[in-house]
């Protein structure tokens, strides 16, 4: 470089320190005066480490982990908000038209059934909406009524909870059976996103819904749906319905390893 286009630059750039002085709160070098800094030094001009990541699914995920830690109550593995946010963020950056909502209905089932284990999360705000609250898993996940599930299907019959993704659909009005007594609450059709582990969800009526065996302090067995209380289904699933999402978790290892939008990785 040579020395007069040098010392102009210099000049240039105290009249810009000069003038920076005089702006209100200007507490941190901005982008201008470290640009002007690197190019009188002679070095180049880098973008800030962290523009790339601003809205990447990393950072997006890490920055909900961060906010909803602590006010979660201790979730059964330390990747379960983790699980949850990237699957989250992967499904809407893929699917934009399909997440109408900015509600993720969150369920871990690693936790027993005589714990809370559900949330909504608002992630746009990054804020818990409700929660927790209990939650049912479906009779043929655990052999006894209450307890923690051990086994997730997708298939026809089994009356098992289904891990991964769901898109929360249209809300309906739903009639069940419970200690030998018919009941009516309103229900939320799920579909299943994470391929084998929860596509059949739909055909085989898995649902959100309200139901009398789930109190506020433990949950008994649905037929597989993540059943919970019927006046927060009533309060609840309208919020959901046409657009939000919901996550069903559990530390099952080939679950973890093999779903599509747990793992994912594009940004």
């Amino acid at each position: 470089m040579g020395s007069y286009l040098k010392n102009g630059l210099i000049g240039a750039f105290a009249l810009i320190l000069g003038g920076a002085r005089f702006i209100p709160s200007a507490e941190k070098q901005g982008p201008v005066l470290a640009n002007a800094a690197e190019l009188v030094a002679g070095t180049p001009s880098a973008v800030p480490a962290d523009e790339p990541a601003k809205g990447g699914l990393m950072a997006k995920t890490t920055a909900a982990v961060a906010a909803f830690a602590a006010a979660v109550r201790p979730l059964s593995h330390p990747k379960a908000l983790e699980s949850a946010f990237r699957s989250y963020f992967a499904y809407e950056a893929a699917h934009p038209d399909e997440v109408r909502k900015p509600l993720l209905y969150f369920v871990d089932y690693g936790l027993p059934s005589t714990e809370p284990r559900g949330y909504v999360f608002d992630m746009h705000s990054l804020s818990i909406l409700e929660g927790p609250f209990a939650v049912a898993h479906g009779r043929g996940s655990s052999q006894t009524q209450y307890g923690v599930p051990s086994r997730f299907s997708n298939a026809s019959g089994s009356a098992a909870t289904s891990l991964g993704l769901y898109v929360a659909e249209n809300t309906y009005a739903f009639y069940g059976h419970a200690g030998g007594q018919a009941y009516s609450s309103i229900g939320l059709r799920l579909r299943g996103v994470s391929g084998n582990f929860n596509d059949n969800a739909f055909a085989r009526g898995v649902v959100a819904h309200g139901a009398p065996y789930v109190t506020p302090n433990r949950a008994g067995r649905s037929e597989g749906c993540p059943a919970m209380e019927q006046q927060r289904a009533q309060r609840l699933l309208p919020k959901l319905a046409d657009g939000g999402m919901v996550f069903l978790f559990a530390p099952d290892p080939q679950w973890m390893a093999d779903d599509p939008w747990v793992v994912a990785t594009a940004e």
